[in-house]
């Protein structure tokens, strides 16, 4: 019982955690500097990083069914493949596993070093809370940006996958024809069902990266075992939330 009930009171935390940063919600117009400068962290610099993944996921997703198609005579159908992948599934979780262990490693790290050289608690003794000041903006910026990293990451993957089919030679599918297949079986749902997921990712990872770093306990050894509890614990839940998010959208 002893673990179920430490599962309960981390998820308890965490729901109280994020009432206590909702209520400080209308202070984020007072707070422009630091939303931006999180969208800065977040998103411009993961761009390279989410792009280069993106394009040769794309690239490797075209490859490998050329490779399996070619033998049914169905490498007409490439496009519509590598484009419901991306759009439905491994952008928008891909982009999460890159944000958890990019941004949500930073994030712990930098409130747990708050929390343990009790720089959290001066801010509770100068009455600041630290939710409305290093919870809320993040969490604003995870949600603004999120969608717009998985888009790119689509976008990226669609023009890997056409590359690949246009210059490999067992495949030979010209751009043209790839995008047309793309498009005609594709819809506006599947994308917007992706950026959803993508969502829901992003804020879930950025909140327990939160909840971690502010609960940590102890020394400097501390900090690299709240980094390391963040990301594992950010990748598992993304991969749960996965099966259900796609099992409610279908």
């Amino acid at each position: 019982m002893k673990p179920l009930q430490l599962i309960l009171g981390h998820i308890g935390g965490v729901i109280l955690l994020l009432t206590r940063t909702l209520r400080f919600a209308p202070t984020l117009p007072r707070q422009s500097r630091r939303f931006i400068d999180q969208c800065y962290l977040i998103g411009y610099t993961s761009l390279p990083i989410v792009t280069i993944l993106s394009f040769f996921i794309g690239s490797v997703l075209a490859l490998q069914s050329g490779y399996s198609m070619q033998n049914f005579g169905a490498k007409q159908f490439i496009g519509s493949l590598v484009g419901l992948s991306m759009a439905r599934e491994l952008g928008p979780v891909m982009v999460a596993i890159l944000i958890a262990g990019r941004v949500g490693s930073a994030i712990t790290a930098e409130l747990a070093s708050m929390k343990v050289y009790q720089e959290i608690d001066a801010l509770v003794t100068m009455n600041i809370s630290p939710e409305r000041i290093l919870v809320l903006p993040r969490l604003a910026a995870i949600l603004v940006m999120m969608p717009v990293l998985a888009l790119i990451a689509n976008l990226c993957g669609w023009y890997g996958g056409a590359l690949v089919c246009q210059y490999t030679h067992f495949i030979s599918v010209d751009s043209e024809a790839y995008f047309a297949v793309l498009k005609r079986y594709m819809e506006w749902k599947d994308i917007t069902d992706g950026l959803l997921k993508a969502e829901v990712f992003g804020f879930v990872i950025v909140l327990v990266c939160c909840y971690i770093g502010l609960n940590t306990k102890g020394g400097p050894r501390e900090i690299g075992q709240s980094v390391t509890k963040a990301v594992v614990t950010s990748l598992i839940l993304i991969l749960v939330l996965d099966y259900f998010v796609t099992k409610a959208l279908l």
